[in-house]
């Protein structure tokens, strides 16, 4: 049994973390999985999105406490993508996390590493490290800030406690919550909505998106102005003048 599966539609590649008996935790085998997957998917041109879901009732809880405690917990990293080989991964495909249940500590994070997020309204987001005397080292207390107040970051961060779905798309960090048997449904809908537009300007786009935090305006109008550049010079944009011009559907080549 694979710890990550996958599955193709279209456009679009499910990764489902598949260790329900472990609430999904990421171990060594997970890492690996997510790396070789990620891998794979950098050098399909015919994957212009990827879905990342959990089996079962949760997304992820986090790390696998019995290989930390059993003096494995180096096994949960690897070289490209860091913790569950996911966190730090630079891929230039959006990501979509289904959070089909809890997402805690590196689970959490997993879903901070995506660009989209759709979550069942029975899930829960945390980072309850802090209350276990440890730290949360997978990219959480980094990006949560970036995205959303420093009062509820903080909250989160050294408080530790869980909040609901609910709670989570009113701070912005999720996009839509459904019912549990739609999540799925609607992440593949949600990618599959993205995959209608030429892959290279929505690549161009989320770049200038995740990037521009981290600019002064002045950088961030040079580096707009380079992706842009990149755009226009493509087929695709060219090929999209003309479809609106002639009132029909475009065809685009990924060029």
């Amino acid at each position: 049994m694979a710890a990550i599966e996958r599955e193709r539609h279209g456009h679009v590649e499910i990764l489902r973390i598949n260790r329900p008996e472990a609430r999904n935790a990421v171990n060594g085998d997970v890492a690996r999985g997510f790396e070789e997957a990620l891998d794979d998917l950098e050098r399909d041109a015919d994957v212009w999105a990827i879905v990342v879901t959990g089996t079962g009732d949760v997304f992820c809880a986090g790390a696998d406490l019995k290989k930390i405690a059993a003096g494995e917990a180096n096994d949960l990293y690897t070289k490209k993508g860091s913790f569950g080989g996911f966190v730090d991964r630079d891929i230039d495909k959006p990501l979509v996390a289904a959070v089909n249940g809890s997402a805690l500590a590196g689970g959490f994070e997993i879903v901070l590493a995506c660009d989209l997020v759709v979550a069942a309204d029975t899930a829960e987001f945390g980072l309850p490290e802090v209350q276990r005397g440890l730290f949360a080292a997978a990219g959480g207390l980094i990006r949560l800030p970036k995205r959303i107040p420093q009062a509820a970051a903080m909250e989160i961060g050294i408080v530790g406690n869980r909040i609901s779905a609910g709670r989570a798309c009113e701070l912005g960090l999720v996009n839509r919550v459904v019912p549990k048997e739609q999540v799925l449904d609607e992440a593949l809908a949600m990618a599959e909505a993205l995959c209608r537009n030429p892959p290279i300007a929505v690549r161009n786009a989320r770049r200038m998106i995740r990037e521009t935090v981290d600019l002064t305006e002045r950088e961030a109008w040079t580096r707009s102005n380079e992706l842009a550049a990149e755009v226009f010079s493509t087929g695709d944009s060219l090929e999209g003048a003309r479809a609106f011009a002639e009132k029909r559907p475009p065809t685009w080549t990924g060029t």
